[in-house]
């Protein structure tokens, strides 16, 4: 059976020498002998309890509760549902940094696109990334409550043409109409415009928003704050007219 000197244990378990003697002095860690001269030999199950202390310190415990855990009749129950709860502690972490990653591949995107590089301009690309998640929600509504209205659309338009039935299609008018009134309202009370120029989140008028050139992600609109009339970045606002 395999014997390790204290400085054989610390370097198996990336620790110095005085922290295993520390260990010894608190009584968490006795070795199983001491040789003819007085060295501390360490036996394999001392080792592997080394191992649970070291990571019962990486998590924060202090040296008081380790002695109480491992003096506990059944420590292992105890130390499987440590196990658990920091394995999903470290998920949690590389979910966070697996965002903050994506979040600085976008804005490197972001900012190749960029015409003029300027803080101004990592200031608008961070407070669109931000206000994305936001925005994607508007558009999701709008998609799931235009698909009924699509699919009646064009049953509508294809039971005329083979069936004659006109009557569809007005009754897809009549709600059509209205919903399209509903969508221009709850669309333009929740999206907002960040001006290229001055940097700043505008509102603009519904009838000049509903009017106005666009992409998917920006409108031909004039910048209440300085006037500038060109393609504005749409966001979401931080709080929604109703």
């Amino acid at each position: 059976m395999s014997k390790y000197t204290t400085g054989e244990i610390a370097k198996l378990c990336g620790v110095t020498v005085r922290t295993v003697q520390y260990y010894d002095t608190r009584g968490i860690l006795v070795p199983a002998e001491l040789s003819e001269g007085g060295r501390r030999l360490y036996s394999e199950d001392d080792l592997k309890r080394m191992k649970i202390i070291c990571f019962l310190r990486e998590l924060g415990l202090p040296i008081d509760s380790i002695s109480q855990l491992l003096s506990e009749e059944d420590p292992g129950s105890v130390i499987a549902l440590l196990l658990e709860q920091q394995e999903q502690t470290l998920r949690d972490e590389i979910g966070a940094r697996q965002t903050k990653l994506e979040k600085l591949e976008a804005m490197k995107r972001e900012l190749k696109d960029a015409e003029h590089f300027s803080f101004e301009t990592i200031g608008d690309i961070a407070y669109t990334m931000t206000n994305k998640d936001k925005l994607k929600k508007v558009h999701k509504n709008l998609l799931i409550t235009g698909i009924p209205i699509g699919i009646l659309q064009w049953s509508s338009i294809i039971l005329w043409i083979t069936k004659g039935f006109w009557w569809l299609f007005l009754l897809w008018l009549v709600i059509a109409v209205p919903y399209a009134i509903w969508v221009t309202r709850y669309y333009f009370a929740r999206v907002a415009y960040i001006c290229p120029q001055c940097h700043t989140v505008f509102c603009p008028s519904k009838k000049e928003a509903f009017w106005a050139r666009h992409t998917p992600s920006t409108r031909k609109l004039t910048c209440t704050s300085c006037g500038h009339h060109g393609f504005c970045v749409e966001v979401a606002r931080e709080e929604a007219e109703f």
